[in-house]
């Protein structure tokens, strides 16, 4: 992900000078040369007097307790934010309590693929039926009676059982006492001729009736059993391999990436190992249930694709999710999104889904980026009132929180109505301070600004107040910055010595302003060239200005921005040349 971080620049020294209203304006020494066709890159970088990026946060030393949030909508400029800083995913830079605590969680992760533990997780079977209720008294007491008559018939009248009533193995049984009692009754009879003859006959009988048992084995074999070799046992088959699992495309216990992965579920749980590693299981559990590795494979539409979406990079080159939640207020949409069961499942699924392909996209290496910041915007937000997006909103959530730890390094909420302070202030209690500290909140007016406190504004989406759109300047062109005071004239001048092509881009946040733009040639002998007759800009008018002037003799482009209210405006501007071709 490459990305610009440039800090808000201001241009050359300023001069006031005092008329109807205080004018200030802002000369640019040295306009940039005109593109060669080599170095076109380079056009933008000398514009502004560029710095470098604020480097990616280290581990937070000592750290002081966070604010539980920040609200942004006075007049009063936004200060820089120090609420919260990511710590570090180096293992080199943890104190030892959690070097100690993340050794102990790889020892249980690697015994548990030894073996095979999170191949055999499964869901949780359900709980067995209860049994019947016993019958009633009432109806316990007929059937006594009649079992009880039954029984007594029987004794009396013996012959009188029904055959059918024998089965198989009760006849066997059966057969075989009448044997022996046939046998009994001849031998009694025999005891009175000859007391020899009785002994052999019983023999014979009892052999008779026991011939079907197995002879004992032969000597012969116990003697060879005896002889053989005490210590031959079977050979024991080899040990499985460890089983293979993954978690957002990472190979658990692989490589130092599986190291940031566990910090997450580390830091999720206070660096409590046992409750960490609890964690991971029900977290790999989940995703086999869920089928994540199907999911990826799904075609789920793009409906939604303008409610939630990825746009740039903050100042710390995190990658930048947009949740429009007013898009809900379309009721075709939110009919199609939320009116069932099925279709909140279908969204829940497409979410997750979209949540796991930007995961995938971070850096996992140590000291990568392998966070997100969330903007949340709440512009005509449909509210508590409907049900269905409160409840489909909830189950994601508890989702994103059981299976997604530590992957938001800031939550930005603009646009924020009263009433959702108001639903803050009573949910704050049950945050910890961690998840708090990483909050901020800003009302309509000052959106853009607490914006740009984070992300710069060639990074920002227009709708935002920023100048990220497709067109003549990317993300790769930075912008300068300048606060326009209340009833004051803004002159921006760019000097021209050669041929060339001028572009620029103009915005006045919110403008009710006057804006209007002229060619001045250093010779006195030359005439002025009105390029844009001022003309007051209205807040719903086009958000950016792009102009463009062929100059064909050294002079310098002046743009005049009037502000006659009694309020600051933000004023961004850009600017490239380019060679021209006469």
């Amino acid at each position: 992900m490459e990305v610009v971080a440039e800090e808000v620049k201001n241009a050359a020294p300023r001069k006031e000078v005092t008329a109807v209203a205080v004018e200030e304006v802002v000369v640019m020494s040295d306009v940039p040369q005109a593109e060669k066709p080599a170095a076109a890159a380079a056009a933008a970088a000398v514009v502004v007097v560029e710095k470098e990026p604020p480097p990616v946060p280290e581990m937070e030393e000592a750290a002081k307790p966070a604010p539980t949030g920040e609200f942004v909508e006075s007049d009063e400029k936004v200060p820089q934010s120090d609420s919260f800083k990511e710590e570090s995913t180096r293992v080199s830079d943890l104190p030892e309590t959690e070097k100690k605590a993340l050794k102990e969680l790889k020892q249980l992760v690697q015994d548990a693929l030894n073996h095979h533990q999170f191949t055999a997780l499964a869901s949780p079977q359900p709980p067995p039926p209860p049994p019947p209720p016993p019958p009633k008294e009432e109806e316990q007491a007929p059937v006594e009676a009649e079992e009880k008559k039954k029984s007594v018939e029987e004794e009396q009248n013996p012959e009188t059982t029904p055959p059918e009533v024998k089965d198989e193995c009760q006849t066997r049984v059966e057969e075989t006492v009448s044997v022996v009692a046939e046998t009994v009754v001849a031998v009694e009879e025999k005891v009175d001729d000859d007391g020899a003859k009785t002994v052999e006959a019983i023999e014979e009988t009892i052999v008779a009736v026991v011939a079907e048992q197995p002879p004992p084995p032969p000597k012969e074999a116990d003697e060879a059993a005896a002889a053989a070799p005490q210590d031959a046992k079977p050979e024991a088959a080899p040990a499985p391999p460890p089983e293979d699992v993954f978690i957002w495309g990472i190979k658990l216990m692989e490589d130092e990436r599986s190291d940031v992965i566990l910090l997450k579920f580390l830091r999720a749980r206070d660096f409590k190992v046992k409750e960490a590693f609890a964690m991971i299981k029900n977290t790999v559990r989940w995703r086999k249930e869920f089928g994540i590795d199907q999911l990826m494979e799904e075609e789920l539409g793009n409906d939604l694709e303008k409610v939630v979406f990825m746009h740039g990079s903050d100042k710390e080159r995190h990658p930048v999710c947009y949740n429009v939640y007013g898009g809900f207020q379309n009721k075709d949409l939110y009919q199609k999104t939320f009116s069932d069961e099925e279709k909140r499942q279908k969204f829940l699924r497409w979410r997750i889904q979209f949540l796991e392909k930007s995961i995938r996209k971070l850096d996992f290496t140590p000291g990568g980026i392998s966070t997100i910041v969330q903007v949340n915007d709440l512009k005509n937000s449909p509210g508590l009132g409907k049900r269905e997006l409160t409840k489909a909103t909830k189950q994601a959530l508890d989702i994103l929180q059981d299976n997604y730890p530590e992957f938001v390094a800031k939550q930005i909420f603009i646009n924020v109505p009263w009433w959702y302070l108001a639903v803050n202030r009573m949910i704050s209690p049950f945050l910890t301070q961690r998840t708090k500290s990483k909050f901020v909140f800003a009302g309509p007016s000052k959106s853009a600004e607490t914006l740009f406190k984070y992300i710069a504004a060639e990074q920002v989406p227009v709708k935002y107040g920023g100048l990220s759109k497709e067109g003549e300047f990317g993300t790769a062109d930075a912008v300068t910055e300048i606060t326009v005071k209340p009833a004051t004239k803004q002159t921006l001048e760019f000097p021209v010595n050669e041929t060339c092509l001028l572009t620029w881009e103009v915005r006045v946040v919110g403008w009710e302003v006057s804006y209007g733009a002229e060619f001045v040639p250093n010779t006195e002998e030359g005439y002025t060239v009105i390029i844009q007759k001022a003309r007051k800009m209205a807040g719903n008018e086009e958000p950016v200005i792009c102009n463009s002037f062929k100059i064909g003799e050294p002079g310098k482009v002046v743009i005049t921005i009037d502000n006659p209210s009694s309020k600051k405006k933000k004023l961004l501007y850009r600017l490239k040349t380019k060679v021209s071709s006469d």
